[in-house]
């Protein structure tokens, strides 16, 4: 029977199921702990503990100074001193000092990058483990600060995850990377934002004569410096009209090659972004981007933590006038600015992680306004990404909260033959299919990259009946807005999994209802008997043992009403194509 549109059906019988969600992160609910271990990186067939670096860099470091306090007796070194004394001779000088815009940047940058790093290990704590392969198969990874994958037991992406201690990660608590990628994603908005305006005001007045090298020069004067630095007799400061070429080609590749690149390799791991690339997306695929990421990560905090050395030892004083003060004088007018931003960012890492915990859904509300209207354009892009049977990932992480009834035993042990899947709500024709029923509907195959949110991938092929055909048997009123996806499964925090989708996605060309992978039935563990495949979106949104859809004209009074399980209770997006 037809529904008029301005009758609004009940909804499913499983929405009762849905659990109500606290708007803070209640420990007695979260995941346990688990201590990861010392980062380890992949020598040949070694594993080496990072630790090495403290006495390798100790060592490394008493050695160049020596060779460079040496190298000094040299004649020849010293009348190459001479004539590069560390800064070009070509060089224009900047005639403006460091005018307040620049010095605003320069707190404002500080200050987000203190964000950005810390929620950024976060979410690298969510699957602590780094690759050069899209496939993410276990052994293959060339960094990690996890054990290796267990061999005799199933072994979860979730399970992987470690705790932070809170200082350092945003919130730290284990599998926080909801709220981690709130606080990442917005602060990087911000930041972005005050770099385009630095761009801006950059090249609109002469301050980028300090950071873009206009003579080969700076080669062999940033070598100078190099020694000089070294061997403890540091060059003449000039830094008030012009930097030396040390420290202008340190800061030109951090303004102009680092940050374009984290921002980049950033947005490559978007399944909307990456599947829509083609050829790129394959090259830059997610691992790929991930370790540069990483990467750009390391040489910010290597730059950072260089930075505020030299700042103390080639003087306080001056450096904390000119950029705190933007004055060349032999006063402390900048000292006590200097000091009360220091606070400031004290204080901001201090309450970052409580504040989280405490206000788990107020973070969650202010990144969905800062980026979600971004999220949004984002899903407008189709997936148009499939690869070939030779990309087929080899392991393929299992996740998600396995169904734990009578009723999924029973179905599993007569393979599903009494399976029905309920399609209603705002439609104008209720149906119940079998498994056998969607097994005679055209099928779709598609070999496509699955993105989850903790940062691993998997290739697999899918074969299942393309969700297009399934609205023309049901034909969705003008209503209908979304769709709700109800699984068989729990949730890790107890109440019916489910998750909304727009009507959109559901339009889309690759977006599937799969029962089959790699060319067999989906198993158990990977969503049987029936599993949703929408390729521009990360793989929570995509629900495992679905068993029923529901269109809706509206999700708030469903759950907690943000729009799926882990938006609920784990302060995920619903929009989540980034």
């Amino acid at each position: 029977m037809e529904n008029p549109s301005n009758v609004t059906p009940p909804h499913d019988p499983i929405a009762a199921s849905l659990a109500p969600a606290d708007d803070r992160i209640l420990l007695s609910h979260w995941l346990p702990p688990s201590e990861g271990i010392v980062p380890r990186l992949r020598v040949g067939r070694r594993w080496v503990s990072v630790l090495w670096a403290l006495p390798l860099g100790f060592t490394a470091l008493v050695l160049t100074i020596a060779v460079a306090q040496s190298l000094r007796e040299y004649p020849e070194v010293r009348a190459f001193i001479t004539r590069y004394p560390g800064i070009a001779q070509a060089a224009p000088s900047v005639d403006s000092g460091f005018p307040w815009w620049l010095r605003l940047q320069h707190f404002l940058n500080m200050l987000f990058m203190m964000f950005i790093i810390r929620a950024g290990i976060q979410i690298l704590a969510d699957h602590p483990r780094l690759y050069w392969k899209r496939d993410c198969t276990p052994g293959t990874d060339w960094f990690r600060f996890q054990r290796p994958v267990p061999k005799d037991r199933i072994w979860t992406a979730k399970d992987d995850s470690v705790t932070l201690p809170t200082w350092l990660g945003i919130p730290g608590l284990r599998h926080t990377i909801g709220l981690a990628r709130w606080w990442h994603l917005s602060v990087n908005l911000l930041w972005t934002i005050n770099g385009m305006a630095f761009y801006a005001l950059l090249f609109s007045t002469d301050q980028w004569r300090r950071l873009v090298p206009l003579t080969w020069d700076v080669l062999p004067n940033a070598l100078s410096t190099a020694i000089q630095y070294a061997s403890l007799n540091f060059p003449v400061d000039e830094s008030w009209t012009r930097y030396n070429s040390l420290q202008q080609l340190s800061y030109f590749i951090t303004v102009f090659v680092a940050a374009p690149t984290s921002i980049a390799t950033g947005l490559l791991q978007s399944p909307a972004i990456s599947n829509r690339l083609g050829w790129g997306g394959r090259v830059l695929n997610r691992q790929v981007a991930r370790s540069i990421h990483f990467l750009s990560f390391f040489w910010f905090v290597l730059f950072i933590l260089a930075h505020g050395v030299m700042v103390f030892v080639t003087g306080l004083r001056q450096n904390t006038n000119h950029m705190f003060a933007g004055v060349e004088s032999p006063s402390w007018a900048g000292f006590l600015p200097f000091a009360l931003a220091m606070v400031v960012v004290g204080l901001a890492w201090w309450r970052a992680s409580p504040f989280t915990i405490r206000h788990a859904r107020l973070v969650q509300e202010i990144g969905t306004f800062l980026i979600g209207w971004i999220k949004g354009l984002a899903e407008w892009w189709d997936p148009a990404s499939e690869l070939t049977e030779q990309d087929i990932s080899p392991h393929f992480w299992p996740n998600g909260t396995m169904p734990h009834s009578a009723e999924f035993d029973a179905l599993v042990a007569d393979g599903f033959a009494r399976y029905r899947l309920r399609v209603g709500g705002l439609v104008e024709q209720p149906r119940e299919f079998s498994l056998a029923d969607l097994k005679a509907m055209p099928k779709q195959e598609q070999i496509t990259t699955h993105f989850c949110i903790q940062g691993w991938s998997g290739v697999a092929k899918w074969g299942g009946v393309p969700m297009r055909h399934v609205l023309d048997l049901v034909r969705p009123t003008a209503d209908a807005r979304y769709a709700v996806f109800y699984s068989l499964a729990d949730g890790a925090d107890g109440g019916r999994y489910y998750d909304v989708h727009r009507m959109h996605n559901m339009r889309h060309e690759l977006t599937i209802l799969a029962y089959e992978m790699n060319g067999a039935p989906v198993s158990v563990l990977h969503g049987a008997p029936l599993r949703l495949r929408c390729e521009n979106e990360l793989g929570f949104k995509m629900v495992k043992w679905i068993t029923a859809i529901e269109f809706v004209h509206d999700f708030a009074d469903l759950g907690a009403g943000q729009g799926g399980y882990n938006e609920d209770h784990e302060f995920y997006g619903y929009r989540m194509p980034i």
